[in-house]
């Protein structure tokens, strides 16, 4: 599979329906915090802004909700694939994505046989306290190496001045978060980075 080079994450549906009609055709729904109805209120919103924008959606974490709600794709990180139903996901026709960080997660993740491998922090991250240090422009080229053909995502501090750089590297998509959500204007730093991932199309 072919992933667009520019995988927007945002964690709530409003997010969605802000930034997604701009352009966005690769998103991932990640909340944390939200009880069963809630998060099913979530998704239901969020499919059906990418289904009118013709955007592919993750969900994160709520695989289950996700088969039920009848998404076609989830993502899990390390912890999370530990507790699931790959086999269930796979029944069910849902893609998959998972988190790497290390050596030992890379081939627990390649024994999934999954739709893409993430790899992260490349760069110093704020969103969220991290174990690893950033692993840099090499390790993005030693894991093109180890996944191909599976399609590789970059994730971690990166911005639109960081992204050829990503790319050259090998990465096939690059994800952002607080790049965008916590700039003063996200939807012109949306255009800026659907703009900058244009010539890896």
């Amino acid at each position: 599979m072919k992933l667009d080079p520019f995988y927007l994450i945002v964690d709530s549906a409003a997010w969605i329906e802000r930034l997604v009609p701009l352009g966005v055709k690769l998103v991932q729904l990640r909340i944390k915090t939200l009880d069963e109805a809630g998060l099913r209120t979530e998704i239901r919103r969020a499919k059906a802004v990418c289904a009118a924008q013709r955007c592919q959606l993750i969900v994160n974490d709520h695989w289950r909700l996700a088969i039920e709600e009848g998404c076609d794709f989830v993502h899990l990180g390390q912890e999370d694939l530990q507790a699931a139903d790959v086999s269930q996901i796979r029944a069910a026709g849902v893609r998959l994505g998972l988190s790497t960080h290390d050596d030992a997660e890379l081939e627990t993740a390649k024994a999934a046989k999954p739709d893409y491998i993430a790899l992260g922090p490349i760069y110093p991250t704020i969103l969220k306290k991290m174990k690893w240090a950033p692993q840099g422009l090499e390790r993005i080229g030693a894991w093109r190496r180890r996944v191909a053909p599976i399609p590789l995502v970059a994730i971690g501090g990166l911005n639109p001045d960081r992204l050829d750089d990503v790319f050259e590297a090998g990465a096939d998509s690059a994800a952002v978060v607080t790049d965008i959500t916590l700039n003063a204007d996200p939807e012109g730093r949306t255009r800026e980075w659907i703009e900058k991932t244009n010539r890896w199309r």
